[in-house]
């Protein structure tokens, strides 16, 4: 009798899994339908920058060290929490990973105004990538009386983008050469190769002739941008100042009529931020007859569960908490424990490793080892040493 009464029961159950496992089947599984991440750790943008360049390895001939210098800021800059750079930087690196162009060009708007989107030059260059009014206009960056869409990250990221497409596509796939057309004019670059008897192939970008000087320092800088931030890996205070959790971006549209302040208030997100993010759309003159495109974190709409609820077979439920309540069998619960237990492993630090790398080898935050080991963000590790990695 009790040999069926438990059959019973286990074909009860297990009728009820098969419904509630059917109807969860019927919910949608595709990533395209599940709600954008609305947030990422610092270092997954860092390494996602990492990942995306075409040249991963720094090329210090390429460079100087007066670049190097100049540009040793930027690391600090990533890491600190009240700088925007970091979130800034991650759009970027987004946008140029989507249409699969290398991050070298991310570095592009540390050169032209330090990742400020407000900058505006004397000379008449404005925005986060530094356009002068023609070439906005010509690439589509609106325009007009009261806006100038130079200084929207979202308008004029876009458009550089969608130029840095062009320009990779016409010389080859050499970010060098598309680097020095961005800066110089892509007229100039062909120009300069038929001069030089070279095509996109087999050209020498640091001796084309017929560019100035500035034009070449250009990729000089970002090379040594790209050196500065590979050197950045080995600093663990840095990297520990990265592993945080910083807001995803995206474009928004601002309706016409509403200011900023209250668009940022009705999502309970920062006045402050939105605007500093939005300098196009925070300044009095901005049309107030027209939408326009917001830079900000991704709002997470709440999750409608009543379909799931409804879906699963509800005379299921009592056969789920019945078969629950049993007690679990001894072996079981000594199964379940033990891998509840954190297990340790070990790992021997080599030459050149760092306490991130070895994190992101082992798929766990820095401070997570650091404290494990008893280190601090300043440790400096040998190699021989060994530290415990908790599974």
């Amino acid at each position: 009798m009790l040999g069926l009464a438990g059959t019973a029961s286990a074909q009860s159950l297990g009728a009820g899994l098969t419904q509630n496992l059917a109807g969860a089947a019927s919910l949608p599984l595709d990533a395209a339908t599940l709600p954008a991440p609305s947030v990422r750790n610092g270092q997954d943008i860092f390494a996602s920058f990492r990942e995306g360049l075409a040249e991963p390895t720094c090329d210090a001939e390429a460079t100087s060290p007066r670049w190097q210098k100049q540009f040793a800021h930027a690391p600090a800059r990533l890491a600190n929490q009240n700088d925007d750079a970091l979130v800034l930087f991650g759009y970027v690196v987004e946008e140029l990973r989507k249409a699969s162009l290398p991050t070298e060009f991310a570095l592009i708007p540390f050169v032209e105004s330090g990742y400020r989107p407000s900058a505006r030059s004397a000379a008449g260059p404005a925005g986060l990538w530094q356009f002068i009014a023609t070439t906005a206009r010509n690439h589509r960056v609106p325009m007009s009386e009261g806006y100038d869409g130079r200084l929207s990250a979202v308008d004029s990221t876009q458009a550089a983008v969608r130029y840095l497409k062009t320009l990779h596509g016409m010389f080859g796939g050499d970010w060098r050469l598309a680097t020095m057309a961005y800066n110089a004019g892509e007229y100039r670059v062909l120009q300069g190769l038929r001069k030089a008897g070279m095509n996109a192939t087999n050209a020498v970008p640091a001796e084309l002739p017929g560019l100035s000087p500035i034009t070449h320092a250009y990729v000089e800088k970002l090379h040594a941008l790209a050196c500065v931030l590979e050197n950045a890996e080995e600093q663990p205070s840095v990297m520990a100042s990265l592993d945080r959790t910083v807001p995803v971006l995206k474009s928004h549209t601002l309706p016409a009529g509403t200011s900023v302040q209250q668009w940022a208030a009705q999502r309970s997100l920062d006045p402050a931020r939105i605007a500093r993010l939005n300098p196009a759309a925070s300044g009095r003159a901005r049309p107030q007859n027209a939408p326009v495109r917001l830079l900000a974190p991704v709002t997470t709409p709440a999750v409608d569960t009543s379909a799931m609820v409804a879906s699963l077979d509800e005379a299921a439920i009592p056969a789920v908490a019945a078969a629950s309540a049993q007690p679990a069998p001894a072996a079981a619960r000594s199964v379940a424990s033990a891998a509840d237990r954190p297990r340790n492993r070990r790992h021997t630090v080599r030459n050149g490793e760092s306490p991130w790398t070895i994190a992101r080898r082992y798929g766990m935050p820095v401070k997570a080892l650091l404290s494990l080991n008893g280190l601090t963000g300043k440790a400096v590790l040998k190699p021989g040493a060994v530290l415990r990695i908790e599974d």
